[in-house]
């Protein structure tokens, strides 16, 4: 159990401080130099806060200037939800002796402005960019913010960047080689590929079971798989890219409506999954509320300012992981089979995005792990979701064949079952044996008791058939007061000692409530020839036949050799 936390708990939280720790040992030095294919920056830089974000670059160099601003030290550059724009000072060194060619790269793709200040022969060069402009502002074109640098042999650099935005504000910089983004924008595009690539399976495999079953959960789950799979390229900044480059507003709203979208679909999917309107009716109808919640978050994200809807939603998103979990788990401990791949699914989906949502409040740093666990986490719960959906078929094959009144197998499964014992049996020449019975007189119990006494009665006598027959055999009401049993593995001896048991205990369980009894007919494989399954119960029921010709209240087994 230890190994077990330590490994899902405590080791990507060691992940997570473990990059501080190393930062904080080459923290003494504030020129970077760029030596490595890949250089984190946090230990090289220097911010300034400008709470009202009216500096001007001017301000900014003199305040530089009298030593205004503060190593980053320890600290992670995560500031969450701030409204300040941020200023980071970076000095670069180029020791080598030629000219190098570097990339200065921000990680994290979801800021509004972006603004970069090189020192050029001739004043500042100064690049504006972040997904409030168009993509084409930016100076490459990819999914996260790339600046060309170009230093000298033995040239130091000092850039100033100017950081501001309305969402999360996470600063994570760092200087590549012209082989070194290669190399990474190369293995994080693989990655990228494989996880849109398992979304498209899953949407497309459960649309096509949507259409096939027409149950409710799939198109749900297929709406959350769509919605949340969006703003997951949102999120990394792939819709910007490639959907809606010179759409900046959409590429600003987009999140805030796939999130409550996706939020909407999570909570519908739940509760057809666990079925919570009736195992769960409390937590259904405080979930129903929630489903209103997402919805007015939906229609509110295009009028309203992204800081004032962000906030709110991001804590919603945190809450509803946590009471779509204990859902989870009510459901489990109700017995409900899909709760199970349920409960595991969102434990993967939880621990993401609790990590991911302490990161955009500040309270753990932004690096790779942080920035990519909600990914990691909902990838996984998206397949395990799927395996939820596969209960949830067997679920719906299972009602399908059950008789809602008595529990027992319906008409339909025996009528699908019955065949392939009868081949089964004969294939491995085994017998096969099938019970029919019928409850004597139940009509005239039904017109002189009423309907709510008769259904009663049959249950009754379904619980004595539920009880009295054992594995391989299924009992089956065959419609109205009539009952079949097949047999499988049963000679015509043990056949008539459990059809005797049958009577005598429909007998003395329903004594002085119902006063019921029953006939019953049975008929074998091997004992006489049959054609096919049909024929085998019709010999069980011409039996049963000859039962209540005979007073009734008895058991009688098929007399004749031939049925076809």
């Amino acid at each position: 159990m230890k190994s077990i936390f330590f490994s899902c708990i405590l080791f990507p939280l060691w992940l997570v401080f473990a990059g501080n720790a190393n930062a904080e040992i080459q923290g003494q030095a504030l020129v970077a130099e760029l030596a490595a294919e890949r250089l984190s920056l946090d230990p090289y830089l220097s911010l300034l806060e400008d709470p009202q974000g009216e500096l001007s670059f001017e301000q900014v160099q003199r305040l530089a200037a009298e030593g205004q601003f503060s190593p980053l030290g320890n600290r992670s550059p995560n500031f969450g939800f701030s409204k300040s724009a941020w200023w980071v000072q970076l000095t670069l060194h180029n020791s080598g002796r030629k000219q190098q060619d570097w990339y200065l790269r921000q990680d994290y793709p979801l800021i509004d402005f972006l603004d970069l200040w090189q020192p050029q022969e001739q004043g500042w060069l100064v690049t504006s960019t972040g997904d409030r402009r168009p993509f084409h502002s930016r100076p490459l074109d990819n999914r996260t913010f790339v600046f060309p640098l170009t230093l000298a042999p033995g040239e130091t650099k000092t850039l100033f960047l100017r950081f501001q935005t309305q969402g999360s504000l996470n600063i994570g910089l760092e200087a590549l080689s012209a082989e070194g983004l290669v190399s990474q924008v190369g293995h994080e595009y693989l990655f990228m590929g494989i996880y849109y690539g398992g979304f498209a399976v899953l949407l497309v495999y459960n649309l096509i079971l949507f259409m096939t079953v027409r149950e409710r959960a799939f198109i749900f789950y297929v709406l959350y798989v769509f919605s949340y799979g969006l703003y997951m390229s949102v999120h990394n900044g792939l819709s910007f890219q490639f959907l809606w480059p010179d759409n900046s507003w959409l590429a600003n709203k987009s999140l805030l409506l796939l999130l409550a979208l996706s939020l909407f679909g999570a909570l519908r999917f739940t509760r057809e999954i666990l079925g919570s309107a009736q195992l769960l009716p409390r937590a259904d109808r405080l979930t129903a509320i929630m489903e209103w919640v997402a919805v007015i978050a939906l229609l509110l994200s295009p009028v309203l300012s992204y800081h004032l809807v962000i906030v709110p939603l991001s804590l919603l998103t945190t809450l509803l992981c946590v009471q779509l979990f204990v859902m989870g788990v009510m459901a489990l401990m109700r017995g409900s089979r899909p709760a199970r791949y349920f409960l595991v699914a969102f434990s993967a989906l939880l621990l993401g995005a609790f990590t991911y949502m302490l990161k955009s409040f500040g309270l753990l740093p932004h690096n790779e792990f942080t920035q990519n666990a909600f990914q990691i986490g909902s990838l996984v719960e998206m397949v395990l979701l799927s395996l939820a959906l596969g209960s949830r078929m067997g679920d719906i094959k299972r009602r399908n064949h059950i008789d809602v009144l008595t529990g027992l197998y319906n008409r339909r499964f025996f009528d699908e079952q019955l065949p392939l014992e009868f081949q089964k049996a004969q294939r491995r020449s085994q017998p096969l044996s099938l019970l029919v019975l019928d409850i004597d007189k139940f009509k005239a119990f039904n017109d002189s008791r009423g309907h709510t006494q008769g259904d009663k009665a049959l249950r009754a006598v379904a619980r004595v058939l539920a009880s009295a027959i054992r594995k391989p055999g299924l009992a089956c009401r065959y419609g109205g007061e009539e009952f079949a049993l097949i047999l499988p593995e049963t000679g015509s001896g043990d056949a008539a000692v459990l059809a005797e048991r049958i009577r005598a205990r429909v007998a003395e369980e329903t004594a002085g409530r119902f006063d019921l009894s029953v006939s019953i007919g049975h008929a074998t494989l091997g004992e006489g020839s049959f054609a096919s399954g049909y024929g085998l119960f019709d010999a069980a029921d011409a039996a049963l036949y000859q039962a209540k010709a005979a007073g009734r209240n008895c058991v009688l087994a098929f007399s004749g050799t031939t049925i076809p």
